[in-house]
């Protein structure tokens, strides 16, 4: 219990030795962990530790990203994208190799998260090796604000929000009221991602877009993840049923999901029943990468849901 705050005030001292020393630009968001902290005033050499928000999101900023985690990525497009631009593989998310980033020899290391309990292990590796910037907020829109704020692109993403928040309206204004269920199924068991005010990215804006989920998966003020076993599938009653296969694992190819597909259990709920049943891009909705993923989730949500 003692560790951690001295090691606060340690680096607070160690800061306030340092910062008169900063000779590029000094961050003092209190998004970023162990903010302030000094960071080039334009890097040149970005290596990125998540797969989704900052690969996708420096891409299209045109950041001069260097290295990503690119193993067993989901999302081909975006590997493809990441691939035409000259991008190192630096491993799996859950085990990138240290080696490699050493490699690549960056100037500034970028991630995402919203957990600050990641940061804290993660920041004394990364932070030896290059500025690391890790922005914990959980929030995917200042994400944008952050990497803009590197090369100066606000506006540009200022000009991206508006065309997208326009579209959202757009959404929202034809949504019925269709009850769905929205299931992800992993190897090892079943997820719902639910409407709660921190639900994850892509479930954050079909709620916005006014999807109307289930009784068992609306958690105003509940987890933003539930595990339920075989049983609880009974609660998944929408009249259209979305799912998820794949994902950073591997249940779309090892037998799990043509299982799930043909328990009785499964069989027996309404969407099913009635032919509403469809399978979803875990590119998008498992590696979610900003704008071009929020408007493809509005695209199933038209196709789907909404319909011609």
């Amino acid at each position: 219990m003692l560790f951690k705050p001295f090691g606060w005030i340690l680096g607070a001292l160690l800061w306030a030795s340092a910062a008169p020393a900063c000779d590029g630009r000094v961050v003092s968001d209190d998004r970023v962990f162990a903010a302030p902290l000094c960071i080039p005033v334009a890097p040149q050499r970005i290596v990125v530790m998540d797969h989704s928000f900052s690969l996708g999101i420096g891409l299209e900023l045109g950041l001069p990203l260097v290295g990503a985690p690119l193993t067993r990525m989901s999302d081909a497009a975006l590997v493809a994208q990441a691939q035409a631009a000259g991008l190192s593989d630096i491993g799996f998310i859950a085990q990138p190799s240290l080696e490699a980033v050493v490699a690549l020899q960056p100037d500034l290391i970028l991630a995402f998260t919203g957990d600050v309990g990641l940061a804290e292990t993660y920041y004394p590796l990364l932070s030896g090796l290059a500025p690391t910037m890790i922005n914990t907020s959980g929030d995917w829109r200042s994400h944008y604000d952050l990497l803009a704020g590197l090369n100066g692109t606000e506006d540009s993403v200022a000009a991206l929000f508006d065309a997208f928040e326009t579209r959202l309206a757009d959404v929202r204004a034809r949504m019925p009221e269709t009850p769905v269920s929205l299931l992800r199924l992993t190897t090892w068991d079943f997820q719902i991602y639910t409407d709660a005010p921190d639900a994850y990215a892509p479930f954050e804006i079909a709620a916005a877009a006014g999807l109307i989920r289930s009784r068992y998966e609306t958690a105003p003020e509940g987890p933003a993840l539930k595990r339920p076993d075989w049983e609880e599938l009974a609660q998944l009653d929408g009249d259209v049923l979305f799912y998820i296969v794949g994902g950073s694992n591997d249940s779309d190819t090892n037998g799990r999901h043509e299982e799930v597909l043909a328990n009785p259990l499964f069989q027996r709920l309404p969407a099913v029943r009635a032919g509403r049943l469809y399978r979803l891009d875990p590119g998008t909705w498992m590696e979610f990468s900003g704008l071009p993923s929020a408007h493809r989730v509005l695209d199933d949500l038209e196709r789907f849901v909404i319909g011609p």
